[in-house]
């Protein structure tokens, strides 16, 4: 096992890096332990968020899982989860299936909109942490995390397989700035290079084309669903923990991490842009409204807003400066955003559109 320190990914402060690192096996919870009821379960650290349906589905510590039928105002929190692992990602194909994962390689399925939850894979002795996990049509679905793990599904998750992450090498790409990440050996690429999968995304409904952010400044690109893999030249060589395929933009993407680094590509992830967001708070979560406008959230309260299609940002940062690992829009000026202090609605008032008025 490497002796490299895990990436924080949707960790949010040196704190909560404490709990990314492996469980030693013999220490690991048994299957059969479910997450505790917790009165103020909307408050606990929270590191996902999706949308089933119109409802949100939020996960977190020890197991907790919330839910809101109100854009965020108000939250319940689901009352059987059969684990009580921290949850690092959660993904819903329609209004009723989703797929989570977490810590001890665990996987959870629902089909009630997240009210109820199914163990259907858990793997402790492995020390690879689950991060996060995407679902296509057909009952497809790839749960990714730590040391380049890939796990996939065709059955909804109930059954799941490893299989060998193996990129095909990046090439150089005009425009990329030299010497970064770009030159990484082609063996150790083919080999997956053992890189921590952060997040995997898709570019559009249930695929074909997805993204995925790593560390080290990884970035990778499959146009089969997952079936393959390319490894995109990359723009740095610090982790990325988001990327951010822009609704309405064909080929455009936006890539995140460390150190307020942003970067947008007009070509499919072939080359990069750098964007100034006037922070160095790492970066871990992205989304973007129906209008076009896109946010980025990170650490110490950071929202980074764009009203031009995600090629300039404004920083709004919270008065609390609590970290914040993921968010979806509710409508065109409001944010649901989960992170250290739990679940909120921020508001994105006083960020006007591009040739336009802030009211």
């Amino acid at each position: 096992m490497s002796g490299r320190r895990l990436s924080p990914a949707a960790w949010l402060a040196a704190v909560i890096l404490a709990l990314a690192a492996p469980a030693d096996a013999a220490d690991a919870p048994p299957p059969s332990r479910t997450a505790e009821p917790a009165r103020l379960a909307a408050q606990a650290l929270l590191i996902a968020i999706a949308r089933a349906g119109e409802r949100l589905v939020a996960v977190g510590d020890r197991g907790i899982i919330v839910l809101s039928d109100d854009q965020g105002a108000s939250w319940t929190q689901a009352q059987s989860v059969p684990t009580p692992a921290l949850l690092t990602g959660v993904y819903f194909l329609d209004g009723s299936h989703g797929v989570a994962v977490g810590h001890d390689e665990v996987i959870l399925t629902s089909a009630d909109a997240g009210r109820s939850w199914r163990l259907t894979h858990y793997a402790p002795e492995a020390e690879r942490p689950l991060l996060d996990v995407w679902c296509g049509a057909g009952g497809r679905a790839i749960a990714v995390g730590a040391y380049s793990t890939y796990l996939t599904t065709s059955d909804a998750g109930a059954s799941w397989s490893e299989s060998k992450f193996a990129p095909v090498p990046a090439a150089a790409a005009p425009g990329t700035a030299p010497g970064t990440a770009a030159g990484t050996a082609a063996a150790d690429e083919g080999a997956g290079g053992g890189y921590h999968l952060n997040r995997i995304v898709s570019a559009g409904g249930d695929g074909p084309r997805l993204y995925m952010a790593a560390e080290a400044g990884h970035l990778y690109r499959s146009d089969d669903g997952g079936a393959s893999w390319r490894t995109l030249a990359s723009p740095y060589e610090g982790s990325f923990f988001g990327v951010l395929p822009l609704a309405g933009q064909p080929g455009a993407v936006l890539a995140f991490g460390l150190r307020g680094n942003l970067y947008r590509s007009e070509n499919q992830g072939a080359s990069w842009r750098r964007i100034d967001t006037g922070t160095v708070a790492m970066l871990d979560g992205g989304a973007q409204s129906a209008d076009g406008s896109v946010a980025i959230v990170g650490l110490s309260g950071t929202v980074l807003v764009s009203r031009d299609g995600g090629r300039t940002f404004i920083l709004l940062e919270q008065p609390d400066h609590t970290g914040l690992a993921a968010a979806v829009t509710a409508g065109d000026r409001s944010l649901v955003v989960v992170g250290e202090r739990g679940a909120r609605v921020v508001k994105l008032t006083g960020v006007a559109p591009a040739g336009g008025s802030s009211r």
